[in-house]
């Protein structure tokens, strides 16, 4: 146990020396020993220094994983990484802490980090470095993304839905299946997904043909909302609602859906509407939508895009 720990130091206090000679040389990895015997405020070892990659635009990313859970080897770890990616150069720092890394957040914020978002399970902090630089690292996620789904029968009825929670609560308003995209989702699967969970309709994505702007939602994000058309499957006419979000849904005529005392005058959903009948009566074929995959020539990392166009002859 005691030439073990002897060991330790030996390897720990060569560390340190390697990165008060060595500040300008790029040091991607670290020693193996990122779980010391340092994380227990007891000993003297010395802490393992952060482990760390590059990013594109001349930052840093540190290696969550390799974060001693000793919040004063945490300390004496970060103050030196600090100090090297200033020697470097470096620009802004990416940290990201989970959830059972909670104690380490007050002391990076006293070094200088803040809060860039949070997620469940995690929280992004991040550091810009460069004093003679505007800081370019990009915001938080502007914009919350939502869809509403068109849907018509063999009748030419419209599907429509009331809320059982939200802003339209108990005012006997009838409106489109909408929801929100998830986070890696196609939003041409979330439109299917949502009228799905909502009504228990299977319709296949058609055409986008509405894209509303909005600002000041959710805890100040802004709001893009992307109405689409769906064309009914066969056999799905058994409305089966999702109780604990839909009071009721039924199939009901286009025109008694605009005739809705809700809508009159807004120029917004009589917008809207108008796009919706012109999609139904043949003059307006919305967009397009058309999923990709490729490796791009500057990356290693196979994409997945989806590409939303206007089809040629389209109004």
């Amino acid at each position: 146990m005691q030439c073990q720990a002897s060991k330790l130091l030996v390897t720990g206090c060569w560390q340190r020396a390697r990165v008060a000679t060595q500040l300008t040389s790029h040091r991607k990895s670290v020693s193996v020993n990122s779980v010391m015997a340092s994380d227990n405020p007891d000993t003297n070892l010395v802490p393992a220094p952060l482990t760390w990659r590059e990013d594109a635009y001349g930052g840093c990313i540190v290696d969550t994983g390799r974060i001693p859970s000793s919040p004063t080897a945490f300390r004496t770890a970060l103050t030196e990484a600090i100090q090297e990616w200033t020697a470097l150069g470096k620009r802004g720092i990416w940290l990201k802490l989970l959830k059972d890394q909670a104690p380490l957040i007050p002391m990076t914020v006293e070094l200088g980090f803040d809060f860039h978002h949070a997620d469940p399970g995690h929280v992004m902090l991040t550091l810009w470095l460069p004093v003679d630089a505007p800081n370019t690292l990009p915001p938080n996620a502007s914009h919350q993304v939502g869809v509403g789904a068109l849907v018509l029968n063999e009748k030419g009825e419209m599907l429509v839905v009331q809320e059982k929670n939200g802003p339209l609560k108990n005012r006997n308003v009838w409106k489109m299946p909408t929801g929100l995209v998830l986070a890696g989702e196609n939003l041409t699967d979330a439109v299917e997904r949502e009228l799905l969970e909502e009504t228990g309709i299977f319709a296949k994505f058609e055409s986008v043909l509405v894209i509303r702007q909005a600002h000041g939602f959710a805890f100040g994000k802004s709001d893009l909302f992307v109405l689409c058309a769906l064309k009914l499957q066969p056999g799905q006419n058994e409305l089966r609602i999702q109780e604990s979000e839909i009071e009721a849904a039924c199939w009901m005529p286009l025109d008694q859906y605009r005739q809705q005392s809700t809508f009159k005058g807004v120029l917004l959903y009589e917008k809207m509407v108008d796009r919706c009948i012109a999609f139904v009566e043949g003059r307006c074929k919305g967009l397009s939508a058309l999923n990709l995959s490729a490796t791009l020539p500057f990356s290693t990392r196979n994409r997945e895009d989806l590409l939303i166009f206007p089809e040629d002859g389209s109004t």
